[in-house]
């Protein structure tokens, strides 16, 4: 069964995003689609950028990146929970991004964004032109959460409504069909590492 990480994209304490990653879990476990992993930024706790060879070399000196690199290996798909933060996406995300490079290639991301009245989508936008120069590919199929506040229950809980759940299942079921379509691009792309 093919690997879906789900990455937390803000490391903020008191961050939504651990609500919103945790329903989207149960979500997809439920879906059936993939294996299904939560990789928390807050947890990984990566330095900012401190490899002294660029990322296409896989030449990495520090513990923390060959550990990263192994995390994001293992992965067939990904679905970044990510809020906005002044019209874009995290610094610690970004920050992940940026340590590797082939270990992305050729996989399908989907995007579950959340914030305000434009719930993320400027953020949501904005990451398409980072992921698309690493050769991964954006399903169009997304969750927006707005004024994600108002969805949270008295215990912290995400209480998602139809809307989200509707795009969820879409946005799941795009990501198998992309990762089936990638997959002989990755298995050519490991062939020639």
């Amino acid at each position: 069964m093919p690997r879906l990480q789900i990455i937390i994209a803000s490391t903020r304490p008191g961050r939504v995003g651990l609500p919103v990653a945790e329903w989207f879990r149960e979500r997809a476990a439920k879906h059936g689609g993939f294996e299904v992993e939560v990789i928390d930024l807050a947890e990984v706790k990566l330095p900012m950028m401190d490899e002294p060879n660029h990322p296409r070399l896989r030449r990495y000196t520090h513990q923390h990146t060959k550990d990263w690199s192994a995390t994001v290996d293992r992965a067939d798909a990904f679905v970044f929970v990510m809020p906005e933060y002044n019209y874009g996406f995290t610094a610690p995300l970004k920050n992940a991004i940026d340590y590797l490079h082939y270990e992305w290639e050729y996989k399908p991301v989907g995007l579950v964004s959340y914030g305000g009245v434009a719930a993320g989508a400027r953020a949501a936008q904005m990451i398409k032109q980072v992921v698309t120069t690493l050769k991964m590919m954006p399903v169009f199929e997304a969750v927006q959460i707005p004024f994600v506040a108002q969805f949270l229950d008295d215990e912290g809980q995400l209480r998602a409504n139809e809307v989200m759940e509707g795009a969820a299942t879409a946005m799941l079921d795009e990501l198998i069909r992309w990762n089936e379509a990638l997959a002989p691009l990755r298995a050519n792309n490991d062939a020639g590492a």
